[in-house]
């Protein structure tokens, strides 16, 4: 697998935990200078003192002025060369209960949390001889999942996205892809198993086999093998993987 070029500047949304400290851990042991952004600036910095990062921007992806205040600090640092768009939440209601504030919720962090980050990075980085953009969507962005309908409209949204954009940067050294985590072992997942078992009554190993059914391996995907795949598609020789949405689900997809 081609490596990264010499100490690009990665900026990873959501970096604080779970899939994005993963992905931040990643980029540094592969070379990377990496910035975590996040809400909490507490958690961002013991990811710092853990080794798994080197800079702090604390920002909300949904916050658009202040998102793009932070990326404009962490720029004049070192121009980013790769942003991993992570930041994002769920919410489960079947649809008679998801109402227009549940609906926005979701759409202001997982769409357009990346639509801010991106817009924040690709004024810089589309001059530059390497770019990366590589946004963390979900397999309910290939496909339908019951009582998430809302979460899953917003992450459709963010392939579709990448996909377009794709095509736009094609003429540039910028390449924009997705990944699609199935069901993975995260605090975000964590409270979907909380839930199946205040709703049902599950016991905890039934309610992770809930979500596990889904994967055809039986399993809970874990966030090193999505980092795996966002730093393949980080390296140089992915220059000519763009547009593209890929599962890490296990055969799901």
């Amino acid at each position: 697998m081609s490596g990264l070029p010499h100490s690009p500047h990665a900026l990873v949304t959501g970096g604080g935990r779970g899939i994005g400290r993963a992905i931040a851990a990643a980029l540094v042991e592969a070379g990377a200078t990496v910035t975590v952004l996040g809400r909490n600036a507490a958690t961002l910095e013991e990811v710092v003192s853990a080794g798994a990062a080197h800079f702090v921007a604390v920002a909300d992806v949904s916050d658009e002025t202040s998102l793009k205040v932070a990326i404009a600090e962490a720029s004049a640092r070192q121009p980013i060369d790769i942003l991993i768009a992570n930041a994002g939440s769920a919410e489960s209601a079947p649809f008679s209960k998801s109402d227009s504030a549940l609906f926005a919720r979701m759409m202001d962090v997982n769409f357009m949390g990346v639509v801010h980050a991106i817009s924040g990075v690709l004024p810089g980085m589309r001059d530059r001889p390497y770019g990366r953009i590589v946004a963390i969507a979900s397999t309910a962005g290939l496909k339908g999942y019951a009582y998430v309908s809302a979460y899953t409209a917003a992450k459709h949204a963010v392939v579709g996205l990448v996909r377009s954009l794709a095509i736009e940067m094609a003429g540039s050294s910028v390449t924009v892809n997705a990944v699609c985590p199935g069901f993975t072992d995260t605090d975000l997942v964590a409270g979907s198993i909380e839930n199946i078992m205040k709703k049902t009554g599950r016991s905890r190993e039934q309610a992770i086999a809930e979500l596990a059914k889904h994967n055809p391996q039986g399993r809970l995907i874990s966030p090193r093998e999505v980092a795996d795949a966002v730093l393949w598609l980080c390296g140089e020789g992915a220059g000519a993987i763009t547009g593209q949405a890929i599962a890490v689900a296990g055969g799901e997809i």
